[in-house]
């Protein structure tokens, strides 16, 4: 595989100048246009305020990228058929020259093959609700279970079983903190009802735990940083319950599953809360994107 890293990503890398990279289905799949462009650029634009380099991923004609210029960035924006892509799928998207949207496994694979060690992104992947009878659980947990990368994000995505996951997390040795706060956000919300073991309040404790990560020698894991929306912005937390038990309900008649559920459920949020719930997921994503530039800053300093 020939990884394209951009010359500002590697220079950077090379120099241990602070980089956060930033998944790119947020763009493609994740917001409607235009306005998927315009948040792209202004979440390349809040890492720069902090003084790091965004190092935005996707898959662009069978090559991987780490870093995009505006004009791939509109690509992936723009284009029609852009793919979604986990971990499990770059090596059919590179041999298919498929292009493709980066996912938080495939997002933080590719970073920490471009030397990157700190990733932003909304909420991660989890077990799914009805596991015992689906055995439907993200990627992304086992991707991060080896893979050196801190992860920046509000938690899980709140349709998902959270317990569950925090147990699943535990399970494969993922370290899980809780970024000024003891309690585990929920994505949409400040706080998904479960605790966290420990807490970090400063991008330089983020950047002790990263290395003494390294001094351990200890099989390679993701440490993650749970940065909860504020409260001001958070979904008002009896309508995001409403909603979602709807939301349930309604997967289950119409018989959605597998990866078609969590687009099911989020899309049936946004148009249920009135947009709220998309603007909860903006706020939570431009939050953890600042704290991991102030992350990655200080891990380049240290």
């Amino acid at each position: 595989m020939t990884l394209v890293v951009s010359e500002e990503v590697r220079e950077a890398v090379d120099a241990r100048r602070p980089v956060v990279a930033l998944e790119s289905t947020i763009i493609a799949q994740g917001l409607p246009r235009p306005r998927n462009l315009q948040v792209a650029l202004e979440l390349e634009a809040v890492v720069r305020a902090e003084g790091a380099v965004p190092a935005t991923v996707a898959v662009l004609d069978g090559r991987p990228h780490v870093g995009l210029d505006k004009e791939q960035v509109k690509r992936i924006a723009n284009e029609d058929g852009i793919r979604k892509l986990g971990h499990r799928d770059l090596a059919l998207a590179l041999a298919r020259a498929a292009s493709g949207a980066t996912t938080v496994s495939a997002t933080a694979l590719l970073a920490a093959l471009a030397g990157v060690r700190v990733f932003a992104t909304g909420g991660l992947g989890g077990v799914h609700r009805e596991w015992t009878a689906t055995q439907d659980e993200s990627a992304d947990l086992g991707l991060l279970a080896r893979t050196r990368i801190t992860v920046v994000c509000a938690g899980v995505k709140s349709i998902l079983d959270v317990p569950a996951t925090l147990q699943r997390l535990e399970t494969l040795g993922v370290a899980v903190a809780g970024y000024g706060t003891d309690r585990f956000p929920g994505f949409y919300l400040s706080d998904s009802g479960q605790p966290v073991d420990w807490t970090l309040d400063t991008p330089e404790q983020v950047a002790r735990v990263m290395h003494a990560q390294d001094a351990l020698g200890a099989p390679q894991s993701a440490l993650i940083v749970a940065n909860p929306v504020p409260q001001d912005e958070q979904l008002d937390p009896d309508l995001h319950a409403q909603v979602l038990a709807d939301a349930l309900r309604a997967c289950e008649e119409k018989g959605v599953t597998g990866q078609s559920v969590t687009p099911f459920l989020l899309d049936y949020l946004m148009r249920h809360t009135g947009g709220a719930s998309l603007e909860a997921n903006l706020a939570a994503v431009r939050g953890n994107v600042r704290v991991a530039a102030r992350i990655a800053a200080a891990w380049a300093a240290s």
